[in-house]
């Protein structure tokens, strides 16, 4: 049976101190207006390269290779989430970023926004990525399977090029804005 110690009395205004409380933590941890403020900006710069990109590649050639350009554009995307994941001081910050990259992806362009959005192809980046060691050969094998020429030497090097650029891009954003 239950016993009347399981119950507890509150206080008078047990709301107010309660709202008392998360106030004062979310004032200590969350990050100040300046840093979301410049979270925003990196996300919406580095989505700028990314359709910068997406706009020049490819435009006129019959010839380059259609998977290869979808993968080029997912690779870039997953690039985009893990340099916010690791030059974000805190997550809070990684996330606003990312979210200001996705926003700005999907109003400029919601074709673009669509195709990179496999969760497949994340998939096998990630576990790339999370291997350790050698993550940009890693990253630079997984494009070229996903681009269905798994060992061949040239989409390798393409998608390792590719990654180490567009990281640098998100690296050194991050820094022009003084987040780093």
């Amino acid at each position: 049976m239950y016993s009347d110690n399981d119950i507890k009395i509150a206080g008078d205004k047990p709301s107010r101190e309660i709202r008392r409380i998360r106030e004062a933590e979310a004032n200590q941890t969350g990050p100040d207006k300046a840093a979301v403020k410049k979270a925003r900006e990196w996300g919406k710069t580095v989505a700028t390269k990314f359709l910068e990109d997406a706009d020049t590649v490819g435009a006129g050639e019959e010839t380059l290779d259609c998977e290869m350009l979808v993968q080029r554009r997912m690779l870039l995307s997953f690039t985009a989430t893990v340099g916010f994941e690791q030059f974000a001081p805190d997550d809070t910050i990684s996330g606003i970023a990312q979210k200001s990259f996705i926003d700005t992806v999907r109003n400029a362009d919601p074709e673009l926004y669509n195709a990179t959005g496999d969760t497949g192809a994340f998939s096998f980046y990630y576990l790339a990525f999370r291997r350790g060691g050698e993550v940009d050969r890693r990253i630079g094998q997984t494009f070229a399977m996903l681009c269905s020429h798994d060992g061949d030497p040239v989409y390798q090097e393409l998608g390792e090029a590719l990654y180490c650029w567009f990281l640098s891009v998100v690296k050194d954003t991050a820094s022009q804005l003084g987040l780093r």
